[in-house]
């Protein structure tokens, strides 16, 4: 508990950090409160981040939105959506949350506190959401977009550059195509973790040589992983 208790104590690193200081401390703490740290701290004064997450999905999607809206004029629906998504997703967000050292701040369970891999990422890309939240109420919609463009639309270049908004199972498949003729087939190979928490592993094939593995938290974000990983590996 002490040890928890001192990341709220020295949250202030995270503000300046981010640039961006609270008026309301509370506002801070609550998008730092995962929801398993309340089930062993039962007499916490806050409620968990899942409300403020869900208003800062919405805020971040309208504020990338505009801003590819205004600097892609020319480009159709289809693209643009494809680059909101790459930029928003919660790989993205995870990578973004691990760049400012949110991790250190997020209150959690002692059992989630131990827990890595996927579902980290999936806790890091949620605080992510919950700290904007907290942000655009605290700051408004002029705060949040600056955050948002200091620290994610920041990422535009990247992705852009990385071909990462094109669909990697699209992009394999015409690889594959192109240079042998075939499509890939991708198989559930197992499932590991409880039912709250499973993760999925699927492989993905050319007829019945295994090109690469992945996993997700859904067989769709495991197959993702596993095309990834075989375009890393396609050269060879």
């Amino acid at each position: 508990m002490i040890k928890q208790i001192s990341k709220i104590l020295n949250s202030d690193k995270l503000e300046n950090s981010i640039s961006y200081e609270f008026k309301n401390k509370n506002l801070l703490k609550e998008a730092l409160t995962h929801r398993s740290y309340l089930n062993e701290n039962p007499k916490w004064h806050l409620p968990h981040n899942e409300r403020l997450e869900f208003l800062g999905d919405a805020v971040l999607e309208l504020v990338v939105t505009e801003y590819l809206f205004e600097k892609f004029p020319k480009e159709p629906e289809g693209k643009l959506t494809a680059l909101r998504a790459a930029l928003v997703n919660y790989l993205m967000l995870a990578k973004i949350a691990k760049e400012i050292d949110l991790e250190k701040y997020i209150l959690l369970s002692r059992g989630e506190a131990r827990d890595f891999g996927r579902a980290r990422e999936v806790i890091l890309a949620n605080a992510m959401e919950s700290l904007l939240g907290a942000i655009y109420i605290d700051g408004e919609y002029g705060a949040a977009g600056k955050f948002i463009k200091r620290f994610i639309i920041a990422h535009l270049d990247e992705v852009l550059a990385e071909n990462l908004y094109r669909d990697p199972k699209s992009l394999l498949q015409e690889k594959t195509q192109a240079s042998l003729k075939i499509t890939p087939s991708y198989r559930l190979l197992g499932e590991q973790g409880p039912d709250h928490k499973k993760i999925f592993i699927v492989g993905v094939y050319l007829e019945n040589k295994e090109l690469a593995r992945g996993e997700g938290l859904s067989k769709q974000d495991a197959e993702v992983e596993a095309a990834e990983k075989a375009l890393e590996n396609f050269g060879n």
